[in-house]
């Protein structure tokens, strides 16, 4: 039997592969720029980084058996994401460094990353999508920034892809929440699928019952082919087929006509 809700396969999320390579950004910025023996942004920004990806993964095998929990999980890496955000924005803020438009050149290539990507494999005929590559793959799309040596490059190129998981993490919210409407939480569908099978088991019996019924009817007599009057089932007394059963005319002995059964 499949499982009425289906679970897992987060690993093909967008929403997690932005996820992680938050994670794996900000956890190399903050050992490269970040002095972890005098602040506790260090920790404060990993972890962030951490619950948005480990949250999306944890609610995605929660979906097997509680809608509530899986939406929980989801806005909870959204919740944390939104607070990396802020982390990251404050390191430019205290440092007076600038904080990308979003419209300016440098987010614009940054966020049109997928697109030219999905280009690039048009171009050369090759329909790869972009949650078909490996983590190093994904990764190396973003390296000229997140592997910059200037830490504003790097901080804000995170906030770029901070604001696309954000972004991406918002339409799985709703699209959770019109699930839930549509077809309800597990408990429910759960219900839904006991109530279907207890019905069929009914029609099954019921379907038995009528062809037990229609068994156990008699065959109505046929008429007699001698002399056209009601004919009655009699056993044979006699003779090779003594003990079968035959239809002999009602009218006998004026009448000797007979049928077979």
């Amino acid at each position: 039997m499949s499982r009425i809700r289906k679970s897992g396969g987060y690993r093909r999320l967008a929403s997690f592969q932005t996820a992680t390579l938050i994670y794996d950004a900000v956890y190399w910025f903050c050992e490269k720029f970040l002095d972890e023996k005098r602040t506790r942004t260090v920790d404060q920004m990993v972890q962030a980084a951490r619950s948005g990806r480990q949250n999306i993964a944890e609610g995605s095998r929660a979906a097997a058996t509680s809608s509530q929990t899986e939406l929980r999980l989801v806005n909870v890496a959204r919740a944390s994401l939104e607070e990396l955000l802020l982390d990251c924005e404050d390191y430019l803020r205290q440092r007076r460094l600038s904080l990308w438009d979003p419209n300016s050149a440098e987010a614009r290539a940054v966020r049109n990353v997928p697109w030219r990507f999905k280009k690039d494999q048009t171009d050369h005929s090759n329909q790869s999508a972009l949650t078909d590559l490996t983590d190093q793959q994904r990764w190396d799309l973003y390296a000229k920034w997140l592997e910059h040596n200037d830490p504003a490059v790097r901080i804000n190129a995170i906030i770029c892809l901070i604001h696309q998981a954000n972004f991406l993490l918002d339409q799985q919210i709703d699209a959770l929440e019109q699930q839930f409407i549509d077809e309800g939480g597990y408990s429910e569908q759960l219900a839904a699928a006991r109530l279907q099978k207890r019905a069929e088991m009914r029609q099954q019996r019921q379907t038995a019952g009528d062809h037990d019924e229609q068994a156990e009817q008699p065959r109505a007599p046929p008429v007699c082919p001698v002399c056209g009057g009601m004919m009655a089932l009699r056993t044979a007394k006699s003779g090779r087929n003594a003990g079968s059963q035959f239809w002999g005319c009602a009218n006998y002995p004026q009448c000797t006509g007979t049928s077979p059964v």
